[in-house]
């Protein structure tokens, strides 16, 4: 897989990190509220993907590492900054290790698929 797809899953990942937080404090999960939590992060989003050129090896986890990097922190300081919005220590924690899993989690389970796909049959 390559590029477009691989920014839509990225993306979609952050939306339900977005949509899990909204619903875990009971605090509605319709489209419009999602996306006021999810949009700082999905603008930090596309700048890690231009950062990491994941474009080029979206899947690798080095790539990752880049894009979860900028999309928490960038996230985190457009969230407070540009959206004037709070960010609680426990926030800042939550946020970077849940995406962390989710961002990270799909890079590491594809590198896992070719192994799986060259091991013979039992």
């Amino acid at each position: 897989m390559r590029g477009a797809p691989l920014i839509l899953l990225d993306g979609a990942l952050v939306v339900a990190f977005a949509a899990l937080g909204r619903r875990s404090h009971d605090s509605g999960t319709g489209l419009t509220a999602v996306l006021e939590i999810a949009a700082p992060f999905l603008i930090a989003l596309a700048v890690g993907w231009l950062a990491a050129r994941a474009w080029r090896a979206p899947a690798a986890l080095s790539t990752g590492l880049v894009v979860w990097a900028v999309t928490v922190a960038g996230g985190l300081a457009l969230r407070s900054v540009v959206f004037d919005r709070g960010i609680a220590a426990s926030f800042m924690v939550v946020a970077a290790l849940t995406l962390g899993a989710l961002l990270l989690g799909w890079r590491a389970a594809a590198r896992l698929t070719p192994v799986r796909r060259a091991l013979p049959r039992a």
